[in-house]
């Protein structure tokens, strides 16, 4: 059952349209639901619940999962996804939810235990989607948790956003060498191996990776000491594989919200963003490693440490608007565009 749910989300992917604007494929979710469903779909946007976030597995979820939606329905929501996200983001989100499956031989899991489950991915909205409302989505299960607040149709907040693989690389079967966060990691590796040594001893800032992302599940992401090299100090070429590497998450969204990111990043000063690496400085399985980049507007993190680093986790967080900001939430309690 669980591999022809995954089978059907992934058809789903390849038939689903992608030009559709983010409430007109929220609106079109919401009128699938039916009496049942609605209560654990639809939330306030002024509620408590908007500002979860829990990218490993847990028993109470909040949202509409996978496993209770009918096949139009996931269509639907993978079509809410296709609003938000670029075309190989919403690829790695399907790539990440077949893992359950691979992960649940991998721990030779019993047939009947759900605690790796492709089913088990939610959709909850927060507030009435509609062009000249403020309202927002999340879509969230183990290794994937995307926030989004949108206004006046368009999007304004994608984070926190986070992504996961475990296994890093797959070990064995089918699947074996798959590696769905490998540019995440060949990218930065790229820009630490042209570090010279003066820059390398700015640039690692621990011998030893910490165990998980530093802001974890934290309601504001913040890192008081981020340490590490800045930009000014990277030579034109260093500059352009660490801009690469910020590209690469923050183009994870659609190109309009990830143009408004970049431009954000630029504009508060690319003199002040930081780059840090801990741990190994060689990666692979058997070498934990973690790196972090800090700006005015942004944090983007990196960890390899778990399953003898080889179970990746990632996150962005927009410090400027993270979970929609505080001034769209008060221009929503001020009785602003919502119905």
């Amino acid at each position: 059952m669980q591999r022809v749910l995954f089978l059907l989300i992934t058809l789903v992917w390849f038939t689903a349209p992608k030009a559709q604007s983010i409430s007109d494929a929220a609106k079109n979710f919401v009128a699938s639901l039916d009496a049942s469903q609605k209560p654990l779909t639809l939330f306030p946007f002024d509620s408590e619940e908007r500002f979860n976030f829990h990218y490993f597995p847990i028993d109470d979820r909040k949202g509409l999962p996978l496993d209770k939606m009918s096949e139009s329905q996931k269509t639907l929501a993978m079509k809410m996804l296709s609003s938000c996200l670029a075309d190989n983001t919403v690829k790695k989100i399907n790539d990440i939810i077949q893992l359950e499956n691979i992960l649940k031989v991998l721990e030779n899991r019993k047939a009947d235990d759900h605690f790796r489950d492709p089913g088990k991915y939610h959709v909850a909205i927060f507030g009435v989607p509609g062009e000249k409302n403020i309202w927002g989505w999340r879509f969230e299960g183990h290794h994937v948790s995307f926030h989004f607040s949108a206004q006046d149709n368009s999007l304004v907040a994608g984070t926190p956003g986070f992504l996961g693989s475990n296994p890093a690389i797959v070990p064995s079967g089918a699947e074996k060498g798959k590696e769905i966060l490998k540019d995440e990691k060949e990218l930065a590796l790229k820009l630490l191996k042209s570090f010279s040594a003066e820059q390398a001893k700015k640039a690692v800032i621990l011998s030893d990776a910490p165990d998980d992302i530093v802001t974890r599940i934290d309601r504001k992401a913040m890192i008081k000491d981020p340490g590490g090299i800045t930009y000014s100090e990277m030579t034109d070429a260093q500059r352009e594989n660490f801009l690469a590497l910020i590209r690469l998450y923050v183009t994870r969204y659609k190109k309009d919200f990830a143009d408004n990111m970049l431009k954000e990043i630029t504009d508060a000063g690319l003199d002040k963003l930081q780059f840090a690496w801990a741990g190994h400085t060689e990666t692979g399985i058997g070498h934990p490693h973690y790196y972090r980049i800090v700006g005015p507007t942004l944090i983007i993190e990196y960890d390899n440490t778990q399953n003898n680093a080889n179970h990746v986790h990632t996150v962005v967080r927009d410090l400027l608007h993270d979970y929609g900001g505080d001034q769209l939430l008060d221009h929503y309690k001020k009785g602003h565009h919502h119905k």
